[in-house]
């Protein structure tokens, strides 16, 4: 049995919710904060995949202001890329991951877990990111994320596609 057998059954109620959210600004702090006391991690960053300026941009990043990278940087661009989830629970050892916003936030990160989010049409469209759980992230952590995206993916798509955001 999955260690998430009874979030699942939760899931339920977290969508009802998000049903009534009308804007990324109501529905990303939703998104966020169930995905870290899901899974037990300290942030929780949502970004949005701009395909035409090939940057992702977040105006939810727990802490900071709105970040903007360049869609191939990071752990996240590299999320982009490969189009699947990464578990890294020594970031500093991964070539990919950039330290700036740590240098430029003082916030130390020590693991994290990302995946793609993608559209009705198998495009990504953001990438979900949660930095420092306390005894690392694994394999269900990463199965969950990549459940709940998919979870997540048309509220986000409709968002993107209706609103001014």
């Amino acid at each position: 049995m999955s260690k998430y057998t009874s979030t699942y059954l939760k899931l339920a109620d977290f969508g009802k919710e998000l049903l009534y959210k009308k804007s990324l600004v109501e529905g990303l702090p939703h998104i966020s904060k169930y995905a870290k006391d899901v899974i037990g991690a300290d942030r929780c960053s949502i970004f949005i995949y701009d395909e035409y300026k090939k940057e992702l941009w977040t105006t939810l990043s727990d802490g900071v202001e709105k970040i903007v990278i360049d869609s191939t940087h990071g752990l996240v661009g590299q999320t982009i890329r490969d189009k699947k989830p990464i578990l890294e629970n020594d970031v500093y050892s991964n070539p990919n991951f950039s330290s700036t916003i740590d240098k430029d936030t003082g916030y130390k990160t020590k693991n994290v877990i990302t995946a793609p989010i993608f559209n009705s049409k198998r495009e990504i469209i953001g990438v979900l990111q949660l930095l420092n759980k306390d005894d690392g992230f694994d394999n269900e952590d990463a199965k969950f994320m990549v459940f709940f995206t998919h979870y997540i993916s048309g509220f986000l798509e409709l968002i993107n596609l209706y609103t001014d955001k």
